[in-house]
């Protein structure tokens, strides 16, 4: 008989995919429990998932759909209160949403992206410079503090122009948002700190605008109605944007890279070109989504998970949390077979929901794909014979059951 109480998530992240194997076996939609006794419905089919993100009867705002925010019983010491809290596209909902999401699209324009090329490879060959003079005598060194972290930083920070002295911060603040065990004390510490940094940012694009994305998001105006962001608007928007497109990539290209020295033999798939560096990463959003889990969306009335081809009995009721289950979805058997866990570069369906699905899906899915395509082939043709200096098994992963990628990876260069 199945156990009725919902499935506890821990909020450490320590199994992340054996987490997630066991929320696949409860079935397509099941309740869990999120820190603070905080439920939701982890939905981990593909199929069912794609539908009800796309419903305009799910909704990603707090302030109208969920109960327990609106009367008050969510703290701002809840470890995931940033995810809820802010105003901006991430939990806007309807007409709001499409407001808010075109104000930000008209300064995040795919000419921009396409024009980060150039810088985007110029800081990744010099970033190749340092590791291999840290990795100089044999010395083991660890890519992602090395490689994968600053990459996307230094890309983030200039593209919304960034004061250079300012990039530890902005990393410390943004890896305590996605710290989902963090203290109450810790929680409102960076959130207050987070806000004290973009603060101080729009201060000084205001005063001095260039060509940045931070200098866009404020001048930015709807050309129908010639509404701008609000103050608030505009700095959780920046709390978006920058903490999705750093901790992201980061994984993304964590991932990627363990993955491909974990299975030599998909790496030569890529290098003697059965595979594409692209289907390198798409393979590894597959079965590595870099955010294993996403906070929350909200039942805007009853929904019937048989009417959306969900199993039969299942009803989440109207005001109920909804937890999009990533990493479960990417593995899930019911669409990629007896093989969903393997990471093979020339499956031909790597369809994947790692960067959403509808209309929240990643405004920066474009950013992230053009700095794995740069960063990933650059390394291995700079290091042909990199080679993990550790066993997969001994790789820790981060604190937290949102972000899914490692706290090191250990590599000899040759």
């Amino acid at each position: 008989m199945e156990d009725p109480r919902p499935l506890v998530i821990d909020p450490v992240g320590r199994d992340i995919h054996g987490e997630a194997a066991r929320i696949r076996e409860r079935g397509p939609v099941t309740l869990v429990e999120l820190p603070d006794g905080v439920e939701a419905w982890a939905v981990s089919a593909p199929e069912l998932l794609k539908r009800l993100l796309t419903d305009p009867r799910v909704s990603k705002d707090p302030r109208q759909h969920w109960p327990r925010w609106i009367n008050g019983g969510i703290s701002p010491e809840w470890p995931l209160f940033t995810w809820v809290a802010v105003q901006n596209m991430f939990t806007a909902y309807g007409g709001e949403h499409r407001r808010l999401r075109t104000l930000v699209s008209t300064a995040f324009t795919a000419r921009r992206t396409a024009t980060l090329e150039p810088r985007v490879e110029e800081i990744t060959k010099g970033l190749l410079d340092r590791v291999q003079e840290a990795g100089r005598r044999g010395q083991v060194v660890d890519l992602r503090e090395q490689f994968c972290y600053p990459l996307p930083i230094q890309v983030i920070s200039e593209l919304f122009g960034l004061p250079e002295e300012q990039g530890a911060e902005l990393r410390a603040v943004v890896d305590g948002i996605f710290h989902t065990s963090a203290t109450p004390e810790e929680v409102t510490d960076i959130y207050a700190r987070f806000y004290a940094a973009l603060g101080e940012l729009v201060a000084l694009k205001r005063r001095s605008p260039g060509d940045d994305l931070t200098s866009a998001l404020i001048a930015a105006r709807d050309d129908e109605d010639g509404t701008r962001l609000t103050e608030q608007e505009l700095l959780d928007t920046l709390v978006l944007m920058v903490s999705a497109g750093h901790e992201t990539t980061v994984n993304l290209l964590d991932n990627a890279i363990h993955l491909l020295l974990a299975h030599p033999d998909q790496l030569a798939h890529v290098r003697g070109g059965i595979a594409s560096w692209d289907d390198a990463i798409e393979e590894a959003l597959r079965v590595e989504a870099p955010v294993t889990s996403l906070p929350l969306r909200y039942a805007v009335e009853d929904l019937t998970m048989s009417d959306f081809g969900g199993p039969d009995g299942v009803v989440i009721r109207k005001g109920e949390a909804i937890l999009a289950a990533y990493a479960a979805a990417g593995r899930h058997p019911d669409k990629y077979g007896e093989g969903a866990a393997d990471f093979d570069v020339s499956r031909a369906d790597k369809e994947h929901l790692a960067f959403g699905h509808g209309v929240h899906f990643c405004l920066g899915a474009p950013l992230g794909r053009l700095e794995g395509r740069i960063a990933l082939p650059a390394l291995f043709d700079r290091f042909p014979g990199l080679r993990l200096a550790v066993r997969s098994t001994e790789l820790e992963p981060v604190d937290s059951f949102i972000s899914n990628g490692h706290r090191t990876l250990p590599v000899h260069l040759s």
